[in-house]
């Protein structure tokens, strides 16, 4: 007799926002920040693919020039759609709504991801769709870490297709507070879902911490 797979294989994608201003961060694109030689959208971008994420949509705004210039370059390596949300003034819920629409609802899981989270490599997001494989209540899966919040999420495609049914102004993190039953909260040790990169302050302690050396993106090319 054939032994059967522990976990059903699933169709999983991924919605990458890179559309922020920047503002706590001197208004430069977060994404196109450089870590060991590679932009963090490139490296969110290689998590993705390394963990067999089946398509990724990725959402420009603000700075819609010089990232889409850096996802160009991407695409021969990283196969991708790229979407632009001509309304990031309005906010990162705008983005998310953008990148959902676009993408459709056509899959078993989401994947929300941020594209300003340095440490988020594969066996993170493997990690992540196992959890959801693997769990016996809810349709959204919440890294906890310490009692914070992480990223990125994953949710079902039912779900999905809820909150693309409930009208524009029903997002992700909307969704999520109004239906708390639905959501998993897994706690985890690993803290590479609660770095993000918002202040020079944040970049000045993970280089003395870790020793590790950030560049900012060429202000003539943003």
């Amino acid at each position: 007799m054939t032994q059967s797979k522990p976990y059903a294989q699933i169709r999983v994608c991924a919605v990458l926002l890179a559309a922020g201003e920047g503002s706590r961060m001197g208004n430069i694109p977060k994404c196109l920040i450089q870590l060991d030689g590679q932009t963090l959208l490139q490296r969110q971008l290689i998590a993705l693919t390394e963990a067999g994420v089946d398509a990724v949509m990725v959402v420009s705004g603000h700075h819609h020039l010089a990232v889409e210039r850096e996802l160009e370059t991407l695409k021969v390596l990283y196969p991708m759609r790229v979407i632009r949300n001509t309304h990031a003034d309005k906010g990162q819920a705008t983005s998310v709504r953008v990148g959902i629409e676009t993408l459709g609802s056509d899959f078993d899981a989401v994947i929300m991801a941020l594209s300003d989270q340095p440490f988020i490599d594969s066996q993170d997001i493997k990690a992540l769709i196992a959890t959801f494989k693997k769990r016996t209540a809810g349709e959204i899966i919440l890294p906890m870490f310490n009692g914070q919040r992480g990223n990125p999420i994953i949710l079902s495609g039912s779900v999905m297709k809820t909150i693309l049914a409930s009208g524009a102004e029903m997002v992700c993190r909307n969704f999520m507070d109004q239906h708390p039953e639905l959501v998993y909260q897994w706690q985890t040790q690993n803290d590479h879902y609660v770095v993000d990169l918002d202040t020079p302050e944040d970049l000045k302690t993970l280089s003395t911490k870790m020793g590790l050396i950030f560049s900012l993106p060429n202000s003539n090319s943003v």
